[in-house]
């Protein structure tokens, strides 16, 4: 790369929390005009880093130099007025607005005194258009899917005269067509002179789109590499800190053997009127079965229906044989179905709740709000599951908003293994999370399988589908459209086939 001066250097930056050195000397330098991969496991800082640089966390050591000048950030409008904007992993909108209002918010413009609705409506179509979307900018964002309000976050942050764009994990709700046109936008900004930030935990995207990575791990700076001189295993390696043998003890662990099992679910016909068309579906106890699809397929719809987040307007759904249509969550739960949601953020976590606090929240339910769990008990189940999950930090009274997304997800597996479910349905557990918490959970499904467990499994990476699952459902435009025994020989290309419709 040709020399030139760097837009941004990040030097020896401290991040300190109650109990928790967050990042420790870490070192960034951005150029104008290239993407910058930011690595690591989760826990390992980046989420902080990007924080301590949009103002959000002030530093507690360490310095920011911005084009040759020592800076202090002193909050995310600080930020964006020295051309730093960002789009994080877990889109932050207001979906009772329109789209249009989202991305003027806060930078409305005015003509004689009024909101100059018509120039804004004309601009955010515009910003779109550039991210080729073309949609109503005055209906409300809550309307259009996730990938599309994802989108409207990228508009957003490009609808400032930003120098630096950090996006994190911008990818992680985009279809491959979706991902294809964010990569042609990032390298016409990458042309126009922009320093990017990327985090993904999509290695093919990273080696796709990047040219430098810095790799982070438990909060300190392993090293700044050329994406194109370091090999895949080299970089997994540095993140994680060890060599891949426990990811392929995961493969080596899964049998895909068919056996007979009873029964746990059965669903004949279910279907809910534009969610998704009646289907036929079942599951056996010891069995780990993968909804393979693209997003919208109709993964999460089922999920929700058996689960009684929704409730389906045909078909029955049978538990051990019993007709037994849930109306609501807790009716699943009585009858030991867990369920990890997709939007951890929205349908998980409790942010202002510590670890034990969330972790108990299920088992409680099942007792009933009148059988309170002594907090005497509760810390015994909190550390039992901190120490089985390996979740970090080992504080059952941290706060749960203050872990990574990692380990946030293993809280949400803790509070349902605490209620021994017979049925555990997982709703992308595995996205946005690192290569060694993946691992983690994927052994962790191969061993409640072998304990008798019934596990339903979706994710859109074809390659855990394959390396967990017995069975693979494949849906399509809200179908279920096949199935599949998990057999040697069975290919990613031939699952993907199946998704496309064939093509």
């Amino acid at each position: 790369m040709p020399e030139r001066q760097p837009r941004l250097v990040m030097e020896n930056i401290v991040k300190e929390f109650p109990g928790v050195r967050a990042l420790s000397n870490v070192q960034l330098s951005l150029y104008p005009g290239e993407v910058h991969a930011l690595m690591g496991e989760n826990g390992a800082g980046k989420s902080t880093l990007i924080k301590v640089l949009t103002g959000v966390y002030s530093i507690d050591n360490g310095s920011v130099v911005l084009d040759g000048k020592t800076v202090h950030i002193k909050n995310p409008q600080d930020a964006q007025e020295k051309g730093i904007s960002t789009v994080y992993q877990e889109v932050n909108l207001c979906t009772n607005l329109s789209v249009t209002e989202n991305i003027f918010i806060g930078r409305e413009i005015k003509k004689h005194g009024r909101l100059a609705w018509k120039e804004m409506h004309k601009r955010a179509e515009a910003l779109l258009a550039s991210l080729q979307l073309k949609i109503d900018v005055t209906k409300l964002l809550s309307s259009y899917s996730v990938a599309i309000q994802q989108m409207v976050a990228i508009a957003r942050a490009l609808n400032v005269s930003a120098q630096i764009l950090i996006l994190d994990e911008p990818t992680s709700s985009l279809d491959r067509d979706e991902v294809k046109q964010l990569f042609s936008v990032i390298r016409k900004l990458k042309k126009d002179g922009l320093a990017i930030v990327f985090v993904s935990h999509f290695l093919d995207q990273i080696y796709e789109i990047t040219d430098r990575l810095t790799v982070l791990r438990n909060g300190e700076w392993i090293g700044e590499y050329m994406t194109e001189e370091l090999d895949r295993v080299d970089l997994v390696s540095k993140m994680i800190g060890k060599e891949l043998q426990e990811l392929e003890a995961v493969t080596k662990n899964v049998s895909h053997e068919s056996a007979e099992r009873e029964t746990f679910l059965t669903a004949d016909q279910v279907g809910l009127k534009g969610k998704i068309h009646p289907f036929n579906f079942d599951l056996k106890k010891g069995e780990i079965v993968g909804f393979a699809g693209l997003l919208g397929s109709g993964r999460t719809e089922i999920a929700r229906l058996l689960f009684g987040a929704d409730k389906a307007d045909q078909g029955t759904i049978k538990i051990k044989g019993e007709k037994l249509n849930f109306s609501s969550p807790r009716q699943a739960i009585v009858n030991n179905i867990g369920f990890c949601s997709e939007d951890r953020k929205a349908e998980g976590i409790i942010p202002e709740l510590t670890v034990r606090e969330n972790i108990i929240l299920a088992i409680q339910s099942v007792n009933g709000w009148f059988r309170y769990i002594s907090k005497t008990k509760q810390t015994k189940i909190a550390d039992e599951y901190i120490e089985l999950l390996n979740i970090s930090p080992a504080n059952p009274e941290q706060l749960i908003k203050n872990l990574s997304g990692g380990n946030q997800q293993k809280v949400m597996l803790a509070r349902w293994l605490v209620t021994d479910p017979e049925l555990l349905i997982l709703d992308e557990p595995t996205r946005g999370i690192d290569i060694g918490a993946k691992t983690e959970i994927m052994k962790l499904m191969t061993e409640l399988s072998q304990k008798n467990k019934a596990i339903l499994f979706i994710s859109s990476e074809l390659e855990e589908i394959l390396r967990t699952s017995h069975r693979i459902a494949v849906l399509r435009d809200r179908k279920k459209v096949s199935e599949y025994q998990n057999q040697k020989g069975l290919t990613q290309q031939e699952l993907m086939k199946e998704m496309a419709g064939g093509m």
